[in-house]
């Protein structure tokens, strides 16, 4: 796909995604008022909308073209906002801005960053159950595929997921002896892939694909979030300050283990590539329009920022 062409789209479903998002925000009314202001103020600070991004584009790709992901693109974007209004807590990162505005917790005290967080956890359940709302209540197939999807996503955020992810990681800040490869791994895949894998499964599953295609797709998913994370941690050792808008260099001050100061920088980009190919094999062999999810993808794990 053309550059420009790419650019233009991604910037057309972005804004598709953010009308989206908007749609199903909590009223601001009532005593607990302050929380869903808390809420909202969190998840209309920007970012990429990858995850709903990526949902729909599988979703579309193997032939869904129903309303009914729409609920769920929402909700996962939901879920990613409360992991990182949690990540900059106090007890967590301890962060004061995220995306040059301050920080949910900076603006309403940690105490209602918290209840923000778990308000949004628990709101994104209650907007992907209106799916159902979506589909005849005689459509057992389509019910089916909902509730599949519902039980995807709880997996994936929880304890056997992402939270998982943060809990060895929080861990491994405090461990003296060097972190094994197969440890690291295990956070980049809970921590960062899962909820990648979400996102993209969620799709799958409620296009109706089959089983032989969701191992597809959640190892292609899997590939995806692990390339992420290493150029993440590759950008941190070479990439510019100015271009990503955040310092870098702060893995090696805080003495954080990383992919790079584990398996060196030339291993760590080859691992980047040979990742990102095989995720990009997996896309190609769908049969479905695949283009721009194709070049998200690549975009997406060779980006300088």
């Amino acid at each position: 796909m053309e550059e420009q062409k790419f650019e233009v789209l991604l910037s057309q479903k972005t804004l598709e995604i953010e009308a989206l998002l908007r749609r199903y925000l909590p009223e601001e009314t009532g005593y607990q008022k302050t929380v869903l202001e808390a809420m909202n103020y969190s998840l209309l600070a920007g970012g990429k909308r990858l995850r709903p991004m990526l949902m729909k584009e599988t979703y579309q790709m193997l032939g869904g073209r129903e309303q009914v992901i729409e609920p769920f693109m929402a909700a996962i974007e939901m879920i990613h906002t409360y992991s990182l209004v949690h990540d900059d807590l106090p007890a967590m990162d301890n962060d004061e801005y995220r995306r040059g505005r301050q920080t949910t917790w900076r603006v309403y005290g940690d105490a209602m960053g918290i209840l923000a967080g778990d308000g949004l956890l628990n709101y994104a359940f209650e907007t992907a159950l209106t799916a159902f709302d979506l589909v005849s209540d005689t459509d057992i197939l389509a019910t089916r595929r909902i509730a599949a999807a519902l039980k995807i996503l709880a997996k994936k955020a929880g304890a056997y997921g992402m939270i998982g992810g943060q809990t060895a990681d929080i861990e491994a800040e405090e461990q003296t002896e060097a972190l094994s490869t197969e440890q690291l791994l295990f956070i980049h895949e809970h921590k960062t892939a899962a909820l990648i894998q979400a996102a993209m499964l969620v799709g799958a599953v409620l296009a109706g694909t089959g089983e032989r295609e969701l191992a597809l797709i959640e190892r292609c998913a899997y590939n995806i979030g692990i390339a992420f994370q290493i150029q993440d941690d590759i950008l941190d050792v070479i990439g510019d300050s100015e271009e990503l808008g955040k310092q870098v260099g702060s893995d090696a001050q805080n003495h954080k283990q990383t992919y790079v100061t584990i398996n060196g920088l030339e291993k760590s980009k080859a691992d980047v590539e040979l990742l990102s190919e095989e995720a990009l094999q997996a896309i190609t062999g769908f049969s479905g329009e695949h283009s721009f999810l194709e070049e998200l993808v690549r975009k997406l794990i060779h980006r300088r920022k």
